[in-house]
């Protein structure tokens, strides 16, 4: 090579940015897209989330929208105790107190892995394991998820503090087992489903809340999913013995949903009856597709064969189920498709014989998108995916366009169905795992290579993903169609740590070594000696005006969200006074030397107060506290207060309004 030709070439890698040396990752202003999107709150997100541009502004929105819900739905149940809830506030059907739902725990963890910070998943995944979270009130999936966080975290030794209740909660299972057939069955509701095809057929049609026992393609793909969870779970422990045990139940259930669930007529995963009545007969097959079809796909459980992958064209038929806007739950063709059987309060009632839920379709959009990467086949298209991705990403808002995700769609004609008081904000779905390891193609894996295979078309010019804590390491993924927008070349870019990655592929499938998992950094939470979740007992709330119990109870109940939608929060409201006060009494003392106030503001009707003295009690008398520095409020975010170290049998903040009402929506005590 002559020195014309070598100047040619270093010339040609600066530009096509092929030369890992001479390329600089992008800057992406993680400081302005938090203010943007979470205003005063900023600064947990940008610790925590990682950060998403793309050319769609609408899935960019609702990335963020779903951040946000998300946090919604972190409570802090005690020291370094965390759940995430379904619905943002209390329901009669939860689990008291800490108003958790196990049918929607898969859906949280696959979303929470992707948090910075573990302490929230960390916390979650031992109540649901080691505090009776995972109840089996509803099918679930939770071994598999668990395992699927490891291999974005990386934390061998958690996943394996957690094997031995996984493999109790999977034996706990067989009290829906089938001997005969070996199989699980169950009814309808317990599958967190109601009014399916097997339901209302099983009553004659005129009822299916309940009942429509069937050996159903969900619990059977759960349970296969869990199992072999729990077999590579037991492989990182050396524990040979359990490691053969599951991988066999995983490959005999397999085996029979393959032969028995699939229905040849339908092509398609269909329930078959356990039940046997004057309206159905036991084994069965019932009498349409249906969405949840779909669910072996999830797991990547049906062999890769044109035989099965062929029920995906009635998926993406918009004769059959694929509804104008968003997936429907069964087909058009059923006999009582959209028949409205329950009703509240004057209102439809949630039911699964035609609508679309969020819950249903984000699990579908994860079975394409394992369809899209492991499998060899012509149905289905990257456009197929972003085609319903966006459907998806309309749900989110509401027709005043607002954004607002609730319980289920009308997907002819748009628009919410169910949309109660406690629909608002509603979290029993993925989708910011459906951009993250979906549309910008990241494929967590067991070994110290990623997969980054973004399923995107010509329809995407750009994308930006940033801030991924894989493993210990910072993973960042770009996309450029034509090398105009982050001008370091076209197609797709990976940095690990900030450096250009060195990656093999085809196209926009790399493959790029991460190395060894690095140790985690996680934080412990202190005790919080405010918190109150079961509404009895110390510590005690009380306040100079609006003592309703559940307003006072709400400031120390360890659910934090700003929606002014649902109520979260004791306010002055209805006060003649312009100072007022709030107070915690711990029926003890307490030493403590910090406070949060977490205040929400509209600026309407509430505001921060004009000022704020914090007192403690001790014995009769009440003290003033030495606050350490004074800084102005802020509202619908975290305000530390510190001060010298009271011993305290009672705390009290005044708040001074004269302008406007103040609302608290937690105090915490340190």
């Amino acid at each position: 090579m002559n020195l014309k030709s070598g100047l040619l070439l270093v010339t040609a890698c600066l530009m096509l940015g092929a030369c890992s040396s001479t390329v600089e990752k992008p800057s992406l202003d993680h400081t302005k897209l938090a203010n943007a999107h979470f205003q005063e709150d900023a600064a947990w997100y940008e610790s925590n989330i990682p950060f998403f541009e793309c050319s769609d502004k609408e899935i960019e929105q609702v990335y963020y929208y779903r951040w946000k819900l998300y946090k919604a739905h972190i409570r802090n149940t005690g020291a370094n105790e965390f759940i995430i809830t379904e619905f943002i506030d209390h329901v009669a059907w939860d689990r008291e107190p800490f108003c958790t739902i196990n049918a929607a725990s898969m859906h949280h963890i696959y979303e929470g892995r992707w948090l910075r910070d573990p302490r929230y998943l960390d916390g979650y995944i031992n109540n649901l394991y080691q505090q009776g979270g995972n109840d089996r009130r509803y099918s679930e999936s939770v071994a598999d998820a668990a395992y699927a966080r490891y291999l974005v975290d990386g934390d061998r030794d958690f996943l394996l503090s957690q094997l031995d209740k996984m493999k109790s909660t999977y034996e706990g299972w067989y009290d829906h087992w089938d001997s005969t057939k070996h199989m699980f069955w169950i009814p309808a509701m317990p599958d967190a489903t109601e009014y399916t095809i097997a339901s209302i057929d099983g009553s004659g049609g005129t009822a299916g809340f309940d009942g429509g026992e069937t050996f159903r393609p969900t619990i059977n793909s759960y349970m296969y999913g869990n199992a072999l969870a729990i077999s590579k779970t037991a492989a990182l422990k050396g524990d040979r013995e359990t490691q053969a045990l599951y991988a066999q139940r995983a490959a005999d259930l397999k085996s029979r949903v393959e032969k028995y669930l699939w229905n040849d007529s339908l092509q398609h995963f269909t329930d078959r009856y356990k039940m046997n009545n004057t309206f159905v007969k036991y084994w069965s097959f019932i009498r349409g597709r249906e969405l949840a079809g779909m669910a072996p796909w999830y797991f990547n459980l049906p062999a890769d064969d044109d035989a099965y992958t062929v029920a995906w064209k009635h998926v993406l038929d918009t004769a059959q189920l694929l509804g104008r806007y968003g997936f429907r739950t069964n087909e058009p063709s059923y006999q009582y498709y959209f028949k409205q059987f329950i009703w509240f309060e004057g209102k439809r009632g949630s039911q699964w014989n035609g609508p679309s839920w969020p819950y249903q379709s984000s699990q579908t959009l994860t079975a394409m998108a394992n369809v899209l990467n492991n499998y060899n086949q012509q149905l289905i298209s990257n456009s197929d995916y972003l085609n319903v991705l966006r459907l998806f990403t309309r749900q989110h808002y509401l027709p005043d366009g607002k954004i607002n995700l609730v319980e289920n769609y009308d997907p002819n004609l748009g628009g919410p169905i169910v949309y109660y008081y406690w629909s608002n904000h509603y979290l029993h779905s993925t989708y910011n795992n459906l951009i993250i390891s979906g549309l910008c193609g990241i494929r967590p894996s067991e070994g110290d290579s990623l997969t980054i295979n973004p399923l995107i078309d010509n329809s995407i010019e750009y994308f930006y993903l940033d801030n991924i804590n894989y493993r210990g390491h910072d993973v960042s993924v770009v996309y450029d169609r034509d090398g105009t927008k982050y001008n370091i070349g076209k197609g797709v870019t990976v940095f690990v740590d900030g450096k250009k990655a060195d990656a093999t592929g085809r196209g926009s499938k790399k493959v790029v070594s991460i190395g060894e998992p690095r140790n985690r950094a996680s934080e412990k939470t202190p005790v919080n000696a405010a918190l109150n979740l079961r509404k009895k007992d110390f510590p005690v709330p009380s306040a100079s005006v609006n003592n309703l119990p559940d307003s006072l109870y709400q400031a120390i109940d360890g659910r934090i969200w700003y929606f002014p939608e649902i109520r979260n929060r004791w306010a002055t409201t209805g006060s003649t006074s312009t100072t007022d006060w709030y107070s915690i009494d711990f029926g003890k003392t307490t030493t403590l030397n910090a406070v949060n106030l977490y205040l929400f503001v509209d600026h309407t009707r509430f505001e921060t107060p004009d000022s704020f003295t914090v007192e403690y009690k001790s014995g009769n008398d009440w003290k003033l506290a030495e606050l350490k520095g004074s800084k102005p409020l802020t509202g619908n975010t975290s305000n530390t207060i510190e001060f010298s170290t009271v011993h305290a049998e009672a705390l009290r903040i005044t708040f001074e309004h004269k302008t406007r009402q103040v609302a608290l929506t937690e105090l915490e005590c340190y």
